[in-house]
């Protein structure tokens, strides 16, 4: 495993991610991520299975401290009172004190956003979470999110068919933790020709390839999702080998416009900070 040293926290850079993961399928999961060998957990509340991640590491071996846990908020319940609530259901269905990560899960006019870090900043000061974050925030957002708070992470869909370099930029000026979420593009990379034949090479697989190049870039997290055990243990298996320049030249070649996640109320991808 390898470890981000952001804001002086070591985050291990490969986490489980959860989402679409349901029932005792979540559970089993989780459970067994954690056996593998993950210290990286994400969920959030509109998953709905953060009880489920909660029953796995109930039953788990690794203690509380060794496992980095990430939930998130949900748009709708962006309002300071509500911030506090939505906080204190993820406490109580994942059985821990305390969270290693929060995050507002999407950007919203609806609400301010100087009133929802804050809230966020009042439950960091209480113990209740050690840091706070971001997910899915463009360049504009996400700068003035780090003007007002001390934002930990940007999780953002990021693979070798999306470019991000902008907020890559960005995260790295500030010394924000760049988290890669849908890392496989939904499955995309597995059919990308140019993938299957560097893991050919290295004799892995298209998706390792796609989670390598991902953890080989200085900054940035993954936290892969899969309800298959034979994936799990594969997305962990990526230590072991190393791109070359040729490799790096191929995939940095491929399009860069394949984004999977983009619900109607998503903010503008393509926003200009500047």
């Amino acid at each position: 495993m390898i470890y981000r040293e952001i804001q002086n926290t070591p985050v291990p850079a490969l986490g489980f991610g959860t989402f679409k993961l349901r029932d005792d399928t979540c559970r089993r999961q989780v459970l067994q991520a954690l056996e593998v060998g993950y210290r990286h957990i994400d969920t959030a509340r509109i998953y709905d299975n953060e009880k489920q991640v909660g029953s796995a590491l109930a039953e788990t071996d690794v203690a509380r401290e060794e496992f980095f846990l990430t939930s998130k908020i949900w748009v709708e319940e962006l309002e300071p009172a509500n911030v506090h609530r939505s906080c204190e259901t993820s406490l109580r269905l994942l059985g821990t004190d305390y969270l290693d990560l929060y995050l507002i899960h999407w950007p919203s006019d609806r609400y301010p956003l100087d009133a929802t870090l804050e809230a966020m900043s009042e439950l960091r000061e209480q113990g209740k979470i050690r840091h706070l974050g971001v997910s899915n925030f463009p360049p504009s957002y996400f700068e003035r999110a780090c003007g007002l708070a001390p934002v930990f992470t940007n999780q953002v869909e990021y693979h070798p068919l999306l470019g991000q370099d902008r907020l890559l930029e960005l995260a790295r000026a500030h010394n924000v933790l760049f988290t890669a979420y849908s890392p496989l593009a939904q499955g995309a990379v597995l059919k990308e020709p140019v993938l299957n034949e560097i893991g050919a090479k290295h004799g892995k697989n298209a998706a390792q390839v796609a989670i390598h190049w991902l953890l080989q870039q200085d900054g940035v997290a993954a936290i892969p999702r899969t309800g298959s055990e034979e994936n799990l243990r594969g997305n962990f298996d990526v230590f072991d080998f190393e791109l070359d320049a040729d490799d790096n030249e191929q995939i940095a070649r491929l399009p860069k416009n394949v984004r999977t996640i983009n619900p109607a109320f998503a903010p503008d991808w393509e926003d200009d900070d500047t």
